[in-house]
């Protein structure tokens, strides 16, 4: 007999003693990657967007709108990759939002924005200032935020100890940004005396004036004496409430005019720009019955670098702000986590990984119904193997562990089965024929069956691989869902090829040696005496001897599918690309008058 390329294939790994190596490397990889693969809620979709900030001072909106913004508009416009661009004028400035196409490269767009803008500030109205190119991501929104209240320590106080907890928290390797929200931050408030000022003979401008130019320290030179050099620094920032209060503002008759004799100098909080409110609602009211009404709270809210493990990042600060709890944030101040979509999305991966697990085990079960527990081994082997390569594919694609990419697999459970079953099924028939020794009726059920098995995945593959050239927004979203499919088809492919045929020649062949020769000569019978082929041949019988019924069963069929596309019109199902999510957080946007 002469094998096929899948019987060489085959040939070369089902006695190898390279193959039960392979499966445990297999599963290594695979457990490697679970740990090691970034978990996250959503994939990340790269739509490269920057924020353009240009001053116009003393124009009113309308100036800058005619002068500034829309001829930087026609500027951005013309680049190539741009999507939209939203803009705003306000008094003295404006601001443009430039998106470009998904998928385009984040640093090239920038770059060939910042080189546009450059090329054409020439045609900008003379007064403007140079323009801010402020880069936008998703990573920007926050993964994670703390809130510190406490009723015993003011919004001032408070924000001194959050800044404090936040720059310990923005060194940490993973965290991008770190914002402090709410509270008051120090603040030395001049408030002028204007009847002195007049009685002084001193304005706001020379007041301003003088206090720019005594809160600045400067690099005035070297003196180089022998073979020593000495660094030469005048003038020094205000370190204190009173270096401002006895400042010189101006002279009278005379007479030096100090800032403490026409104003009133107050270090302290600012006015407060900012509100946080934190409470508890009625499920935790009787616990938290001891809470006050009114107390100060801070939120510090951390955003994570690009493709980091947002599970991991919360761990991590999480552990850094309880060390932190020890000698900067006292007993007066609680500490409640607000936001944490390292948990979310640890929560999601683990109960889509569980769902995987389920549906395996459906699968395998199914299988033993019709094979026994032996066929249904050779299956539950093989799906594990072929999901752990896919996952370390995963990791080599940058993928994250999401429900997309988790759904992929749940999606193709069924799907990548089919393989190993297809050719353990073969063995298994061939094993009880008996017509040839155990190792060629391997080949020969592998060789029977490999051909179509390998032309039905690639078939699959490609009807399922298309979805990854979806444009738009929901393209890149749900591309890892096709070729992550196409990915476990093709390893499940190999698989059933390589590895099921050692499973089966060592556990299907086994049971019939076993066997005596009473059940090898009722084997040819022993299907037709089978429960599951008397309830299938009930079924199946009266449509093949029935041409009408033929007729009427696939006239139903057809009904029964079209009358589904109507319930689609008429909204008896409603139709969304993925679930709602069951967040434990809400927006409120008020429309506050103009």
């Amino acid at each position: 007999m002469e094998n096929g390329i899948s019987g060489k294939i085959a040939n070369a790994f089902i006695k190898s003693k390279l193959s039960i190596l392979l499966v445990f490397a297999f599963l290594l990889l695979g457990i490697f990657s679970i740990y090691y693969i970034p978990r996250e809620e959503d994939p990340q979709i790269e739509v490269p967007t920057a924020d353009i900030m240009i001053g116009y001072p003393g124009a009113a909106p309308k100036e800058v709108e005619s002068g500034v913004i829309q001829p930087m508009e026609k500027i951005v416009s013309n680049i190539k990759g741009v999507e939209h661009v939203y803009s705003t004028s306000m008094s003295g400035m404006g601001m443009l939002t430039v998106q470009f196409y998904v998928g385009e490269d984040a640093e090239r767009s920038l770059v060939k924005l910042y080189n546009e803008i450059m090329k054409n500030m020439d045609h900008m109205p003379q007064g403007t200032t140079m323009p801010l190119v402020k880069s936008r991501s998703i990573d920007d929104v926050p993964a994670l935020a703390f809130t510190l209240w406490s009723n015993k320590m003011s919004g001032y106080e408070l924000r001194q100890v959050s800044e404090v907890v936040g720059n310990e928290i923005k060194k940490i390797p993973d965290v991008a940004q770190v914002k402090v929200i709410g509270g008051q931050s120090r603040q030395v408030r001049v408030i002028l005396d204007k009847d002195k000022m007049a009685e002084s003979h001193v304005d706001f401008g020379t007041i301003s004036q003088s206090l720019q130019a005594n809160n600045v320290q400067m690099e005035s030179g070297n003196i180089v004496t022998g073979d020593k050099t000495y660094s030469v620094q005048t003038g020094n920032f205000f370190t204190n409430k009173d270096e401002v209060k006895n400042m010189i503002v101006g002279t009278n008759d005379n007479q030096p005019v100090y800032l403490y004799q026409i104003a009133d100098v107050e270090d302290g909080p600012e006015t407060p720009k900012q509100y946080v409110s934190f409470s508890y609602g009625a499920a935790e009211a009787k616990e938290k019955a001891n809470m006050p009404d009114d107390y100060s709270a801070i939120t510090i809210s951390i955003a994570k670098k690009k493709g980091s493990d947002a599970m991991k990042l919360a761990e991590t600060v999480t552990d850094k702000v309880n060390q932190l709890k020890e000698n900067v944030i006292t007993n007066d101040i609680h500490v409640d986590v607000t936001r944490n979509y390292g948990e979310t999305a640890s929560h999601k991966v683990s109960e889509l990984l569980m769902h995987l697990v389920i549906a395996i085990v459906a699968v395998t079960l199914f299988v033993m119904l019709a094979m026994g527990w032996r066929g249904g081994l050779v299956v539950f082997l093989s799906v594990p193997i072929t999901f752990a390569l896919t996952l370390f594919a995963y990791y080599f694609l940058g993928y994250t562990l999401n429900r997309i990419t988790l759904f992929a697999l749940v999606f193709v459970t069924g799907i990548v089965v089919d393989d190993s079953i297809v050719i353990a099924e073969n063995m298994h028939r061939h094993f009880k024929m008996k017509n040839l020794p155990p190792l060629q009726a391997a080949l020969f059920a592998i060789n029977e069956v490999g051909n179509p098995t390998i032309l039905a995945t690639l078939t699959v593959i490609a009807a399922v691989l298309p979805m990854a050239f979806v444009s738009g927004m929901m393209g890149p979203y749900m591309s890892p869902m096709p070729i992550g499919a196409a990915i476990a088809m093709t390893f499940s492919l190999l698989i059933a090829l390589t590895l099921t045929p050692y499973f089966g020649y060592h556990f299907l062949r086994f049971k019939e040696k076993r066997s005596d020769g009473a059940v090898e000569e009722k084997s040819s019978t022993e299907l037709h005496d089978t429960y599951i082929y008397k309830v299938y041949s009930k079924i199946t019988t009266p449509f093949l001897e029935s041409r009408k019924r033929r007729w009427i069963f696939m006239v139903s069929l057809t009904v029964i599918l079209l009358a589904t596309f109507v319930l689609f019109f008429t909204k008896s199902v409603p139709v969304k690309m993925l679930p709602f999510d069951n967040k434990n957080e809400f927006q409120i946007v008020v429309d506050m008058p103009e």
